[in-house]
């Protein structure tokens, strides 16, 4: 393990949320701190005058990722996983609240390191809710869209039944421990009478996020920045919502802070909904790219058998009426501010 205390950051955000008083700690824990959400929360976190500490195990975060706030003194940052973390218990006990950002990420990972996604997403989230539950400190853990699985409805309302894939097809085993850690949440918030809050987030992205693990955007922008032609899987027919990772930062802190969001699931994201095949040609024309599109069967992409969705929009309603807030950066306003930190 290595210990260093991680500048100050001008970080742009969404309007500061009322805040609720909340159990009294010497710090608010980030798992995940690391990653290309988690950093840009630990940013948020320390502007407001919060000591933060990180647990990450660098696997697919990176410091380059906190150099904004290299050197801060309310910020200790800590490279290890988890559940080997030694100081884990201690910091948890002190812990004022925690974000549980920490998972395998991207599809690329999911599809070739199925018993790493795995193991991740369960057994470090166990670990996380038997240390926390105890001391019954505010937790909010990361889910995904992925848990609403093969369901063909137009947009995923968090009451929804959840339709998960056969065990064959990777990407179900992914969306099934999400689901799992949302069950094991649910069960703490239960049994234990720990205030847990469970959201589901739907394609965030934003400055930092890497094409490296198969996120679309920064794929999309760096082949249209290089003259490369622009992945597109399968005929491009199918649809997404993408949300600003700062919107997805304001939201987490929000639901956090309200104790009547405790013991509930919210669905975070935008709502604005594209073909993948209208967002590589939107990023041709916002970059003023020369590039052309390139179609990439899924046999080829990832696996034969690859079981692809073809919409998936939230509905937001309920993180509206909690919180006050929606999610609402513009697509083409996410795109610039994208490609501007590539």
């Amino acid at each position: 393990m290595t210990t260093t205390a991680t500048t100050h950051p001008a970080s742009t955000t969404a309007a500061t949320a009322q805040t609720t008083p909340c159990r009294t700690g010497d710090h608010i824990l980030v798992t995940g701190g690391a990653g290309f959400i988690g950093s840009h929360l630990v940013e948020r976190l320390l502007r407001e005058g919060h000591r933060v500490v990180v647990i990450d195990d660098l696997s697919t975060g990176s410091l380059q990722n906190l150099q904004a706030v290299s050197g801060h003194p309310k910020l200790q940052f800590i490279e290890s996983k988890v559940s080997v973390c030694p100081d884990l218990r201690d910091l948890v006990a002190r812990a004022q609240k925690i974000f549980h950002l920490a998972a395998a990420v991207g599809v690329d990972l999911v599809v070739k390191s199925p018993i790493h996604t795995l193991e991740t997403n369960l057994h470090e989230t166990e670990v996380l809710f038997e240390a926390a539950a105890p001391h019954r400190v505010p937790t909010l853990i990361a889910s995904t869209s992925e848990v609403y699985g093969k369901s063909a409805k137009p947009a995923f309302d968090e009451e929804d039944d959840l339709l998960i894939g056969p065990p064959h097809q990777a990407r179900w085993g992914y969306a099934c421990s999400k689901l799992m850690d949302e069950f094991l949440a649910m069960a703490y918030a239960r049994e234990q009478g720990m205030p847990v809050v469970i959201t589901r987030f739907f394609n965030t992205v934003g400055p930092r996020q890497t094409g490296r693990y198969g996120m679309v955007l920064p794929r999309l922008i760096a082949a249209a920045k290089s003259g490369a032609p622009l992945p597109v899987f399968g005929d491009g027919g199918q649809s997404r919502c993408f949300g600003y990772v700062l919107d997805t930062v304001e939201a987490v802190i929000r639901l956090l802070d309200n104790p009547a969001a405790h013991g509930q699931v919210f669905n975070i994201g935008g709502t604005e909904e594209i073909s993948i095949l209208d967002l590589a040609r939107l990023v041709i024309e916002l970059l003023g790219s020369k590039s052309s599109i390139q179609f990439i069967p899924y046999t080829e992409a990832y696996a034969p058998g690859f079981d692809d969705m073809r919409r998936r929009k939230p509905v937001t309603d309920k993180l509206a009426r909690v919180t006050g807030f929606r999610p609402a950066t513009s697509l083409r306003k996410i795109i610039e501010l994208t490609a501007a930190s590539l």
